[in-house]
């Protein structure tokens, strides 16, 4: 048995791959986004190219896309939110993270990508990419409860 890479815990003769070798169709743009995953971790550039949307492949490289995807090393997938992209819609979003070993060191890809129906069939059309949230702190004010639970004005206690 063998795991498929997208993280869905299913075998991969199951899973992704009989959406990369044209035996299945997706039935969402998930199943899209898990099988183009995939398909970066077994090099089957054809697949990424294919279930990519027409008016998105200008400029697509094959060559390119298969070297890269050769001298990775993939980590694995994580979907963290779909937006529609169900067996009804024509349009979805699936937002995930990639994590990947390039000739840059440890990488970290985090997207979210957009999916429309075309003939009853979900291509990708373009990423967005997420830029990181900065981290917000909760600031205690002087004259504020200490937030070690004494009692005691922050001032008082803590900030000592």
């Amino acid at each position: 048995m063998s795991s498929c890479p997208c993280g869905s815990a299913k075998e991969y003769a199951v899973c992704c791959e009989p959406i990369i070798t044209g035996k299945k169709t997706a039935e969402t743009a998930e199943q899209v986004m898990r099988a183009r995953y995939t398909a970066h971790v077994k090099v089957e550039v054809d697949f990424l190219f294919e279930s990519t949307h027409p008016d998105y492949r200008e400029g697509y490289d094959h060559k390119g896309t298969r070297t890269w995807a050769e001298s990775s090393d993939w980590y694995g997938l994580e979907i963290l939110n779909t937006v529609q992209g169900g067996p009804g819609d024509e349009d979805g979003e699936v937002e995930f993270i990639t994590r990947f070993r390039d000739k840059d060191g440890k990488r970290t890809h985090h997207e979210r990508g957009q999916f429309k129906r075309k003939e009853n069939q979900w291509l990708f059309t373009e990423g967005i990419m997420v830029k990181p949230q900065p981290l917000t702190s909760n600031k205690v004010g002087r004259n504020d409860p200490c937030s070690c639970g004494s009692g005691l004005k922050y001032k008082k206690c803590c900030a000592k």
